[in-house]
């Protein structure tokens, strides 16, 4: 791929369940798996995104923990994967940081687990990225999804991920995951490891 792809997960603004608008918590676990996503596929870096100022200085706690307290040298993997992690306010900090390190100002990917207009299948994402030149952001919503209006103002939208049953509500991290292996994976042969 020709594209660096960079992840944002957004904290807002996205759906509760009732689907109010909200700001949802960062959570631990979401930042560590997605920090592990990114090391292992490549990725240059990824943005946790929140307007929340608390949830911003817990995070970075966090990461300071991780990336220069005692957890560095207790767990050096750990280090490299949260290496990549930065936290921001909102997505446009996200696409002013990405062009500020690659010159590009980075087309916009928003994801949904239901179906939209003009949505882009993963294969056809895959050549898009291939033919860009330029940086793209993967924008992922927790809690209940990206909120539409916002969705409207995003580049690209990729369809959902087709399960095998009627059940579709995947954790964020599980969602990344397939996302980035579909869109940066290699393909396997028969045999293959």
């Amino acid at each position: 791929m020709s594209a660096p792809l960079y992840i944002a997960l957004l904290h807002y603004p996205v759906h509760d369940k009732n689907r109010k608008l909200v700001a949802t918590a960062v959570t631990n676990v979401d930042v560590h798996d997605i920090g592990r996503l990114a090391a292992t596929y490549g990725l240059p870096g990824y943005f946790v995104v929140t307007p929340v100022e608390q949830q911003r200085a817990l995070v970075h706690e966090m990461l300071g923990h991780w990336l220069t307290g005692e957890g560095a040298a207790y767990n050096p993997r750990r280090k490299q994967a949260l290496e990549l992690a930065r936290v921001v306010a909102n997505l446009a900090d996200a696409v002013d940081a990405v062009r500020e390190a690659t010159g590009r100002v980075p087309v916009t990917i928003g994801t949904s687990a239901g179906p939209r207009d003009g949505m882009v299948s993963y294969p056809e994402m895959r050549r898009l990225l291939d033919a860009w030149d330029g940086p793209a952001i993967l924008a992922l919503g927790t809690g209940w999804g990206l909120e539409k209006q916002f969705q409207q103002s995003l580049d690209y939208h990729l369809a959902p991920i087709p399960g095998l049953a009627d059940y579709n509500h995947l954790s964020v991290r599980s969602a990344a995951a397939i996302m980035v292996d579909r869109l940066l994976g290699r393909e396997y042969s028969a045999g293959e490891r």
